[in-house]
C-alpha cells in the first residue's frame, strides 16, 4: 500500500500511538515498519491476539515484561564481540527472568488466551545463564565471590587502603605539619592519596606534588610515607580490573553461546510486546473486535474517528453489499471528509490488528489496496495547481486499480470549471468501478449527484444540516441528496432577499441579465467661478507645507473654498489655498481604515474620550471640573471687559 496516500488518513499517527505503548525499542522499530495486512488469516489472527491481550489487561493482571527496552542493542554488542558492563548484564538477566515468568504467566492464562500461550509455551529456558549473572554481579558491580583470585586481591586492597589512611591521618595530626596544611582532609587525586598543602610550604613537605589548585594557593602532595604503599595499591587495582574483566567476559560469553535461543526469546517477547501495545491503545479508544471479511463488505455501526472526542457524532454506513459506490453531498464543513477518513482509517486499523471505536455488529473488509485522494495537492516546486495535484494522484491510482480495492475520493473534480470537472469525475469513477473498485466520494456538483441517483450500483448520501441553528448535524443519511446550503446560509447572514431570490431564479432558469447599464459620467473635481480651472481638493489627513508659516501641517477640512482648515502646532487655523502645497497624501501615510480624527486630538483628550465612552466616573468628574474651570475663566474675562 502507498504510505503517502495512507498518511492522508492519519494512519501513521495511529501507529505512533501504538509505538508509544510498546516497552522495547526493538518493538517500536518493528511497529513503524509494520503495515496493514491484506491477508485475511493474518488479520483474523491479529484481531484475536489483540482481543486476548485486551482480556488480560482488563483482568488487572500484570504482564511481567522486564529488560525489554535495550535488549536488541545489548545483543548486538554481544554479537560484535564486545564485553557487557555489570549494569548491562543485570538488564540481560532481567530479560531472561522475564521470559521465564512470561511462560508461567501464559500457562496460567492458557484457556483465556490460547494464541498468546502458543507463543510462550516453546520459549527456551536459560535459567542457568540468568543465575550465573545473578551470582557474579551484585549491586551493579562484579561480586567479591565472582572468582577466588578477585576475592584475594580485594582483601589485599582493603588492608593497604587502611594502612594508607592510617599514615595519612598520622601526618595530618602531627603538630609540626599543622601550619603547612591548607585543610585537614585527605583528597584522592586520580589514583593517589594527597593532602592539601599551602603554596608557601610546597617545598618543605617530603613528598610528590600531584596537583595544584586553579589559583595556585594550594598544592596536593602525596607524602613519601605512603608512596610505596600507593604504588602497591595501584598494582593491585590493575589486577582487580583484569579479574573483573575476565568475569564480565565469561558472562558475556555465556550469553553468546546461547545466541540462537536468545534470538528466539527476543523475537517472541517483541511480538508479545507489540500485541499488548495494540491492546493498550484499543482499550483507550474503547474499541471492539469487528467482524472481518474478504468480500468487500463494510458495515460500520456508530463508528467514531479515534482522534475525535467521545461526544462527536457517530457514523453509521454500509457499502459493498447492495451497492459499490457511495457519493456523499452536503454543506461545507458538514463532515463529508470525516466520513471518508473514518471509513478508511477504521479499515486500516482492523487490517493492522487493532480494535476499532464502534459498536458490536461492525464488519470491515480486508482489501488488497486502499487508495486515498484527500486534501490539497498543490505543489509550488513542481508547478502543480490543486487540480493538477489531484489529477496526478488519481492518474497513479487508476494504473493500480483492481478488484478488492477501496478508493476514497474527496471533492472529486473540484478545482476546475464545474461542468468539465463533473464530467471528468464521473468518467474517473466509472473507470474505477468497471475495474472492480469499491468507491466512496464526496462532491458539491449536481451532475455527480444525478449520476449517483441514476447508476444502479451507486447510491447518494447526504450530511444532515440544521437549517434553524444554521449548523451541520454531522449525520450521514444514505439515500438522500444534500445541498451545499449556500442560499440558506446567505439568507441567515442577512443578505438581501431580493438578491437571494434572483440567485434561486438563476439556479432554475439560468437566464442571467446581460444588458449593459448606462452610468452618468462622474466629475473628477469641483469647478469654481468660471469652471475653466479645476481646483485641487485636499483630503483629511493630507500633509501640506504652509508657506506663510514655513512649516508642515495636516489638512482637517477642504470643501473647495478659498481657505482650508489645517491643524498646525496643536491649533486649528484656516490658511489660503494658494499658499500651501501637498507634501504627501493621507492614503500614502496611513493604512486603510485608520481613524484620521485621532490625528487632531492629543493623547490626553483621546484617552478621556475612551474613558467616557466606557462609563468611567473618574473621567466624568474630570470633565465636569474642566467645564467649571472654563466657565469661571469666561466669567472672569467678561468681568474684566466691563
Amino acid at each position: 500500500m502507498n504510505n503517502e496516500m495512507i498518511s492522508q488518513l492519519q494512519f501513521d499517527q495511529i501507529k505512533k500511538e501504538v509505538q508509544a505503548r510498546a516497552i522495547g525499542n526493538y518493538s517500536k522499530k518493528r511497529i513503524s515498519k509494520m503495515t496493514a495486512s491484506s491477508n485475511l488469516q493474518t488479520v483474523l489472527d491479529r484481531q484475536e491476539e489483540t482481543r486476548e491481550a485486551r482480556l488480560i489487561l482488563e483482568s488487572s493482571q500484570h504482564v511481567p515484561f522486564m529488560g525489554l527496552p535495550r535488549i536488541d542493542a545489548l545483543t548486538e554488542q554481544v554479537k560484535k564481540g564486545l564485553v557487557l558492563s555489570p549494569a548491562d548484564l543485570i538488564e540481560y538477566a532481567d530479560f531472561l527472568r522475564s521470559s521465564r515468568m512470561i511462560t508461567k504467566f501464559f500457562d496460567k492464562n492458557q484457556y483465556q488466551a490460547p494464541l498468546l500461550f502458543a507463543y510462550s509455551k516453546h520459549l527456551p529456558d536459560l535459567i542457568n545463564v540468568e543465575e550465573l549473572i545473578d551470582q557474579k554481579i551484585k549491586n551493579n558491580k562484579v561480586s567479591d565471590d565472582a572468582s577466588r583470585n578477585l576475592r584475594k586481591v580485594r582483601k589485599q586492597l582493603q588492608i593497604i587502603e587502611k594502612e594508607i589512611q592510617s599514615k595519612m591521618l598520622k601526618f595530618l595530626r602531627h603538630p609540626k605539619n599543622k601550619e603547612m596544611i591548607q585543610e585537614a582532609i585527605i583528597v584522592q587525586k586520580g589514583e593517589c592519596y594527597t593532602i592539601p598543602i599551602k603554596a608557601s610550604y610546597k617545598n618543605k613537605v617530603d613528598g610528590t606534588i600531584i596537583d595544584e589548585s586553579n589559583k595556585g594557593t594550594t598544592f596536593f602532595i602525596e607524602p613519601t610515607v605512603v608512596s610505596k604503599l600507593n604504588e602497591h595499591y595501584q598494582l593491585l587495582k590493575a589486577e582487580e580490573i583484569s579479574e573483573e574483566y575476565q568475569v564480565l567476559a565469561a558472562l558475556t560469553g555465556a550469553i553468546a553461546e546461547n545466541e540462537e535461543a536468545i534470538d528466539l526469546l527476543i523475537e517472541t517477547m517483541t511480538v508479545l510486546d507489540i500485541i499488548f501495545a495494540r491492546a493498550k491503545f484499543s482499550r483507550e479508544i474503547n474499541g471492539i473486535t469487528p467482524k472481518i471479511n474478504k468480500s468487500e463488505h463494510i458495515v460500520i455501526k456508530q463508528g467514531r474517528h479515534p482522534f475525535l472526542p467521545d461526544h462527536a457524532v457517530s457514523l453509521d454506513v454500509e457499502i459493498g453489499k447492495d451497492y459499490r459506490g457511495l457519493i456523499i453531498t452536503g454543506a461545507n464543513a458538514g463532515g463529508k471528509t470525516v466520513v471518508l477518513k473514518t471509513v478508511g482509517l477504521l479499515t486500516l486499523m482492523a487490517m493492522f490488528g487493532m480494535q476499532v471505536p464502534a459498536k458490536e455488529g461492525t464488519e470491515l473488509a480486508v482489501f488488497d489496496e486502499v487508495f486515498v485522494d484527500v486534501g490539497d495537492h498543490q505543489n509550488l516546486e513542481n508547478a502543480l495547481s490543486t487540480f493538477s495535484g489531484h489529477m496526478q494522484n488519481i492518474a497513479a491510482i487508476l494504473k493500480k486499480i483492481k478488484r478488492n480495492t477501496l478508493v476514497l475520493l474527496d471533492e472529486i473534480g473540484s478545482g476546475t470549471e464545474p461542468n468539465e470537472g463533473a464530467a471528468l469525475a464521473i468518467a474517473i469513477m466509472e473507470s474505477m468501478y468497471e475495474q472492480g473498485a469499491l468507491i466512496i466520494a464526496t462532491t458539491h456538483y449536481g451532475e455527480i449527484k444525478k449520476f449517483a441517483r441514476d447508476h444502479e450500483d451507486f447510491v447518494p448520501a447526504a450530511m444532515a444540516f440544521d437549517r434553524e441553528a444554521l449548523r451541520p448535524k454531522y449525520q450521514l443519511r444514505v439515500g438522500e441528496t444534500g445541498e451545499s446550503q449556500a442560499l440558506w446560509i446567505a439568507h441567515k447572514m442577512a443578505m438581501s432577499m431580493k438578491l437571494i431570490q434572483q440567485a434561486e431564479r438563476y439556479l432554475e432558469e439560468k437566464a442571467y441579465r446581460t444588458q449593459k447599464k448606462e452610468f452618468p459620467p462622474k466629475t473628477a473635481g469641483i469647478n469654481r467661478k468660471d469652471n475653466k480651472k479645476e481646483r485641487q481638493l485636499f483630503a483629511k489627513g493630507d500633509r501640506i507645507f504652509v508657506n506663510e508659516y514655513q512649516k508642515e501641517a495636516l489638512v482637517y477640512e477642504d470643501i473647495g473654498e478659498d481657505t482650508i482648515a489645517v491643524y498646525l502646532e496643536k491649533e486649528m487655523i484656516r490658511v489660503p489655498r494658494q499658499r500651501v502645497r501637498l507634501v504627501r497624501s493621507a492614503e500614502n501615510l496611513y493604512p486603510t481604515g485608520y481613524d484620521l480624527d485621532s490625528l487632531f486630538i492629543d493623547f490626553k483628550t483621546r484617552k478621556q474620550q475612551r474613558d467616557l465612552e466606557r462609563g468611567s466616573k473618574k473621567a466624568h468628574k474630570a470633565l465636569v471640573k474642566e467645564m467649571r474651570k472654563r466657565q469661571e475663566e469666561r466669567s472672569a474675562k467678561d468681568e474684566n471687559n466691563k
